[in-house]
């Protein structure tokens, strides 16, 4: 018997279905329907990374927690790209479709770069790209310093 494919499912409370809906399609992820309604969007980055936004009214029925005040860091979720280019390419997408660009300090240490960008909701994504030798063990990690 195989075993089934490890996978993430990331939840994320949204004031704006529609535009957040548009947001991460403007970044490359696409809508799964059959898991999408007017109160939540399946948004399928690939076969095991999926990111549901869900109107606050739906959030509020999985928690009693309260959702986190705009401005606040909790976690930020970063994505793998294939090259520089893509990263540049995702955040200016990001930012020309209702978030916000390098909310923090590019970080280029030569063998790795990446940029931070809020979604409409201040959910920070932190695309990065990172060379394949260094990724894979064929190189060593450069020293970059502290």
């Amino acid at each position: 018997m195989s075993e089934s494919p490890k996978m993430i499912f990331v939840n994320l409370p949204v004031a704006d279905l529609a535009q957040s809906k548009a947001f991460y399609e403007a970044l490359g992820f696409t809508n799964e329907p059959r898991f999408s309604d007017d109160t939540a969007a399946a948004m399928v980055w690939s076969e095991s990374i999926f990111v549901m936004i869900l109107t606050h009214d739906k959030w509020k029925g999985f928690t009693d927690r309260p959702i986190a005040a705009r401005g606040s860091s909790e976690v930020s979720l970063a994505l793998a790209l294939d090259s520089r280019e893509a990263v540049d390419a995702m955040v200016e997408a990001g930012a020309a479709n209702g978030g916000t660009a390098d909310i923090n300090p590019i970080q280029d240490h030569g063998f790795m770069y990446g940029r931070d960008l809020l979604d409409p909701d201040g959910h920070v994504w932190g695309p990065f790209w990172m060379d394949p030798a260094v990724a894979n063990g064929e190189a060593p990690v450069p020293d970059v310093g502290a």
